[in-house]
């Protein structure tokens, strides 16, 4: 998710928190999807609709989809914040779970307990840095306790591909926040590499900490 830092401040937000129950509450998730992985950060996919200004794939009609909305807002214009849940039992019947094709999940499968995945989480740039983001968690967290999750999992993007140009992070993120060996996933095909790209005392905490995105922080946290 990308939390660039904006000035402006919504006065008096009046949040509510629920899933999706429609199409309508599924296209104003993938509008405001498309404003923030097509628009802001240059995202594409072939099922991504560029007239209609919606961003969608495959899992979309599986998963479940929380949304943020701020009533105090225009009601064509109150959702302001989505994440996309996916359990066990709908990634069965979507073919496997969006991680899959970029990560082998088999030891995480394999580690027993119910698994959840959490993906496509973002925020209408008005409401990044503020409280929008804890409501959604704690509508999560109530998901969570209601399936009997026992682990989530997800990806969480950085910007850009040069991986030296990131080599602060990442290094970071491989020294200090490694998954236990028995649920540690590992990336497929030919570019996966090892993220060990700095000695531990090369490492800059504070510019590793500030070139992560806003969401992985936060997870961090």
């Amino acid at each position: 998710m990308n939390e660039k830092p904006t000035n402006i401040v919504r006065p008096n937000p009046v949040f509510e928190t629920r899933l999706a129950t429609n199409d309508d509450d599924l296209r104003a998730a993938q509008r405001l999807r498309y404003a923030v992985f097509v628009d802001e950060l240059g995202g594409d996919g072939p099922l991504v609709d560029h007239a209609m200004q919606l961003e969608r794939d495959h899992f979309d009609a599986y998963a479940a989809h929380f949304l943020l909305l701020d009533h105090a807002r225009a009601a064509s214009d109150r959702v302001v914040g989505v994440y996309r849940v996916l359990t066990q039992d709908r990634a069965a019947a979507a073919g496997g779970f969006y991680c899959a094709d970029e990560y082998d999940l088999t030891l995480l499968q394999n580690n027993g307990g119910r698994l959840m995945e959490l993906g496509r989480s973002c925020l209408h740039p008005d409401y990044r840095g503020g409280s929008g983001m804890m409501h959604l968690w704690g509508a999560l967290a109530e998901h969570v306790a209601a399936h009997r999750v026992d682990t989530l999992f997800g990806v969480a993007s950085f910007h850009g591909t040069d991986t030296q140009a990131l080599a602060q992070p990442l290094s970071l993120l491989h020294q200090r926040h490694l998954a236990p060996s028995r649920v540690r996933v590992t990336a497929r095909g030919p570019s996966a590499q090892s993220l060990e790209l700095l000695d531990k005392d090369r490492i800059d905490r504070v510019t590793a900490v500030r070139q992560m995105p806003a969401l992985l922080k936060a997870y961090l946290r």
